[in-house]
């Protein structure tokens, strides 16, 4: 609190201030929550959250306390310019610096478009105020001709008919419409599902908060609940995000996002949470969860069904019955108690084909898997529920686009020099390169060979895709080719091997040719001049490192810090 050197002087002017807002002293004596809010009309997945605060203001007042809500930034995946990765650090920073700059005791977060669960639970960590995390929902589905729609896996894949020809502008026009059919998040297994099931896995929702759909009425009254929980978290003080945020919470989360088909864009989002707690993922660890890990949840891409199937189903606590032989269920969560009490009993089950049991897996391994190899040192990673068997293990040739604007410019060139076996690589479009990572990696199919019926190639980024997409498409390739990493030596006609049973990405030449290339390379991306642009380029990690700034991370001794207080 700012200090004018008369500390009783201080808070009569504070009070002076407030009351002009109409505050009585019973409310101005009562414990404070704080509650964001990311509401903005360039924000649809966020148009419920309005009603949202109400109704955590609600549950805040009717448990004595008194809520306070103040904004943030809001991020949107369809506006945010050059991307929405490279705000994600901005929105953390502004969720950080605001909790701490106010007055309260608690603070409830309300977001859900892909990069506002992870930015806010960043900040949160940071601030280390007591936080409940309350997501948005996903969306309900659309329909169009009697087949069942969901944003965006069905968008991209109707896109994909459009530019093949198989539908026409009048029909495209018409589904264009009926994507989105409501407020919310992509009510497939995308970042937003994914990081909300996450959030509910570590512990910082109240039970089925992942799931429960946007429109609902049992979305407004988990609000409600959630505002009940940071009332009492305001009084006890007790537990800050840090003191959730452990490695055994992190991975569970790892074995979650496994058994989900879960988003890529998660295990960058989860290093940089795990970063602000001063842990770290380990990509050998999770690639190692998901050889033993199936994934049981039948939803888009991996699957055929959607988040509102997901909730029927009986969401998170579902989904934690049929994996408590994996999971440590001794961690925290908040409102009280562990993990092993938000576990749904037998008896309250029911019968269901949304979350398989665990001897009848939707894939016998995990969503992703990590690889290695001479074209990332220090990884990369594949979603291979969502990909095509047939090309798990393929060799082609290179065809290499220098960055977002050169595959713009040439993939549906008609003497683009490309065959469908191709190998197709992207490079300069990662933390630094794009800049921030743009969900530039699904690579679309050249136009000539869609026409010709080519469903799939293997694609090849140092970018992201959307967790909506589907594809044999590897991405996250660590270093990056703008940080001098061996993506920006390939050239086209090389030829590149992919083995994910072996984990391994390579392209096939020898050590001393790379080194040669290496030695003549020069730097593709230059350091903008001014502002946050500036900031992001000299401070962004990479993404096996989560993408935050080196200087918001918490070093191991913090963590030690964090762990002492909690005992």
């Amino acid at each position: 609190m700012t200090s004018y050197g008369d500390a009783a002087f201080s808070l009569f002017l504070r009070k002076a201030f407030i009351k002009a807002a109409g505050y009585s002293d019973d409310a101005l004596d009562r414990p404070i929550v704080g509650i964001v809010n990311t509401t903005s009309d360039y924000n649809p997945c966020h148009g419920n959250a309005p009603q949202l605060i109400e109704a955590v203001k609600r549950g805040v007042m009717l448990s004595g306390a008194l809520p306070m809500v103040f904004p943030t930034i809001s991020i949107h995946e369809s506006f945010a310019h050059p991307t929405s990765m490279v705000l994600r650090n901005l929105m953390a920073m502004d969720t950080e610096e605001m909790i701490r700059a106010q007055p309260m005791d608690a603070v409830v977060v309300v977001g859900g478009c892909d990069k506002t669960l992870p930015a806010q639970i960043m900040g949160a960590i940071s601030a280390d105020l007591p936080t409940v995390v309350v997501p948005v929902g996903p969306m309900v589905v659309g329909h169009h001709k009697g087949e069942t729609l969901g944003a965006c896996t069905d968008c991209r894949r109707l896109w994909s008919g459009h530019r093949a020809g198989e539908i026409d502008a009048a029909e495209i026009e018409l589904v264009n419409g009926r994507l989105a059919p409501s407020v919310g998040t992509c009510m497939v297994m995308g970042t937003a599902s994914t990081m909300a099931i996450i959030a509910e896995t570590i512990g910082l929702t109240v039970p089925y908060a992942a799931s429960i759909p946007a429109p609902l009425a049992e979305r407004v009254r988990s609000a409600e609940a959630s505002g009940r929980v940071a009332a009492a978290l305001a009084v006890s003080g007790r537990p800050f995000p840090s003191e959730l945020v452990t490695p055994a919470a992190l991975r569970n989360a790892m074995v979650v996002m496994q058994a989900i088909g879960g988003s890529t864009n998660g295990i960058i989002h989860l290093a940089a949470i795990a970063g602000r707690a001063g842990h770290a993922i380990d990509l050998a660890e999770f690639d190692r969860i998901g050889r033993e890990v199936p994934v049981l949840v039948d939803l888009k891409p991996s699957g055929e069904h959607y988040m509102e199937h997901f909730h029927e189903a009986g969401g998170v606590p579902r989904l934690l019955a049929e994996l408590t032989g994996f999971l440590d269920l001794t961690v925290p969560v908040i409102g009280g108690g562990t993990l092993a009490d938000r576990v749904m009993k037998r008896e309250h089950m029911h019968d269901q084909h949304v979350i398989r049991p665990l001897g009848q897996p939707l894939k016998a391994q995990g969503a992703m898997a990590v690889l290695s190899g001479n074209l990332c040192p220090r990884g990369a990673v594949i979603k291979h529920s969502a990909a095509s068997p047939a090309l798990m293990q393929h060799t082609g040739r290179a065809v290499v686009f220098e960055s977002v604007a050169d595959l713009a410019e040439r993939i549906d060139d008609p003497d683009l020099d490309v065959a469908a076996d191709d190998v197709l690589v992207l490079r300069n479009a990662g933390p630094k390169g794009a800049p921030g990572m743009p969900e530039a990696g699904y690579i679309p199919i050249p136009k000539k060979l869609a026409a010709e019926g080519v469903k799939d190639m293997v694609r090849l980024s140092d970018a992201r895709m959307s967790g909506t997409a589907f594809g044999t498409v590897i991405l996250h390739v660590s270093p990056e080719a703008a940080a001098g990493g061996p993506l920006a030596l390939v050239r086209n006609g090389d030829r590149i091997r992919l083995d994910v049973a072996g984990r391994r990405i390579d392209v096939l030449i020898d050590d001393a040719e790379l080194a040669r290339r290496a030695a003549a390379a020069r730097p593709a991306v230059e350091r903008p001049e001014r502002g946050y642009a500036q900031l992001y380029h000299d401070h962004v990690l990479q993404a096996d490192q989560g993408c935050d700034f080196d200087f918001l991370t918490a070093t191991p001794a913090a963590a030690d810090d964090i762990e002492e207080a909690a005992q």
